[in-house]
């Protein structure tokens, strides 16, 4: 139905692309008639090029008719191009209709053109900054436009194909309430960031969960505190959850420092009977030497520079005691390493870990393609741009997270912060999973 589809609109835009060309052989009302048809059919494809799937975003249906837009406008220019020149070449066509033409043709095929343009470059999360910039600036260029058009229709194509396995994947775990956990759901965020409602930290992975039939809560610790501390703020949380739910239980799931954080809070805390599992993501165990490094490189007064501006700046936004330098130093192998000494696991408690790596610097953005290469001088591993291999593994096993190609999955890429569909790997199923495995372990 898609191929009859493009195909019908195809075949639209070429007949009324050509009108000059056969509107005068028309007799009567036809002559008028046509033509009126053809462009209130053009208009109502400006508007509305495909509907798409009812279930899928106001985004991806948008960009899916600047999809479709393109592809039917593209086929048509070579439509027109090919009966245009055929035309010529066998005498059939005066230079002033083939101007009138041409003319005609540039109006209708150009508005589509642009239209489908602009609606990909805004929809599709999957051009990514520089690919726009590129569009915007060599759009004109012969040849290299033809490259970027095929590329941004390949990308806009395969996000939607992904949305639409998305779609049906969640309407099974729904259907089935995969996520349903006996504990509620603790998602407890890492170093240098807040738990704020308008931009989640944790991106599209609650919703997902949610629809699956979880209760989620947040750590909503502050956003860089010593261990000791932010273990004391996830305990008073934890504590205000069981009463708000009246659960014996949480299952928290921890994303850097956040690990530590929880670990602390069950160990040393005594929270132990009121936790089911940890899973923590890419938390960094046994510290990290190249954090060690810099802290020992750098002089004395940048580091206070910066302590004195994070804490104004998080201060500002709501933490009541932001220490950048008391999270960072809890960090470093040597404190990691007392922390363990210090906290070990508590028996009855499901502890569970995954982590990623990345295979090279190019693998994700500023500043974690600067911090992989210190991660791997220093430490000497693969890495997720800012935690190792070995660092990361703490409990069961869940595994590692490599999808195929040069792209790997980073540090931020692991809990979905810049909501990036990356070939390979879905985030989403990926914590459905886990929670789902903790559902049938009757957690």
């Amino acid at each position: 139905m898609e191929f009859l589809y493009h195909l019908f609109c195809t075949a639209a835009l070429l007949a009324l692309s050509l009108t000059p060309l056969w509107q005068p052989e028309l007799e009567g009302i036809w002559t008028l008639l046509l033509p009126v048809l053809g462009v209130v059919w053009l208009i109502v494809f400006h508007l509305r090029p495909r509907r798409g799937d009812p279930g899928l975003s106001p985004r991806l249906r948008g960009m899916l008719g600047g999809y479709t837009l393109l592809l039917c406008g593209s086929w048509a220019v070579f439509g027109v191009s090919l009966i245009l020149l055929a035309r010529l070449l066998a005498h059939k066509m005066a230079w002033s209709t083939l101007l009138w033409t041409l003319f005609w043709a540039f109006l209708v095929l150009g508005s589509v053109l642009l239209n489908g343009f602009f609606r990909v470059l805004v929809g599709c999360n999957r051009l990514r900054l520089v690919w726009r910039a590129t569009l915007l600036l060599f759009w004109w260029v012969p040849i290299l436009n033809i490259f970027l058009l095929w590329k941004a229709l390949r990308l806009a194509r395969a996000e939607y194909r992904f949305a639409l396995a998305r779609q049906q994947l969640e309407t099974v775990h729904a259907e089935n309430q995969d996520c349903a956990t006996r504990y509620p759901l603790v998602l407890v965020h890492g170093i240098f960031f807040r738990d704020w409602q308008l931009v989640n930290y944790w991106g599209r992975i609650p919703q997902a969960l949610q629809r699956s039939g979880a209760v989620i809560y947040y750590g909503s610790q502050q956003s860089s505190a010593p261990i000791a501390r932010s273990g004391a703020e996830l305990k008073e949380r934890i504590e205000a959850i069981l009463a708000e739910t009246g659960a014996e239980k949480v299952n928290i799931i921890a994303h850097s420092k956040g690990g530590l954080d929880s670990r602390y809070a069950i160990s040393r805390l005594g929270m132990g009977d009121k936790v089911a599992s940890l899973t923590t993501v890419n938390t960094p165990h046994r510290g990290v030497i190249f954090g060690q490094e810099l802290l020992r490189f750098l002089p004395k007064g940048l580091m206070a520079w910066v302590d004195r501006h994070y804490n104004n700046i998080f201060r500002a936004l709501g933490d009541a005691q932001p220490d950048f330098l008391g999270g960072v130093n809890d960090l470093t192998a040597q404190a990691c390493a007392r922390f363990n000494e210090e906290t070990p696991d508590v028996p009855g408690v499901l502890y569970q870990s995954f982590t990623s790596v990345m295979p090279s610097a190019r693998s994700a953005p500023f500043p974690l393609n600067f911090t992989y290469g210190l991660v791997k001088h220093f430490d000497k591993e693969e890495n997720d741009g800012l935690v190792t291999l070995s660092s990361a593994r703490w409990g069961t096993e869940l595994g590692v997270l490599k999808p195929k190609g040069r792209r790997g999955i980073s540090h931020g890429d692991v809990v979905d912060l810049m909501r990036e569909d990356i070939d390979g790997f879905d985030v989403r199923e990926l914590y459905t999973g886990i929670v789902k495995g903790l559902k049938e372990q009757g957690l």
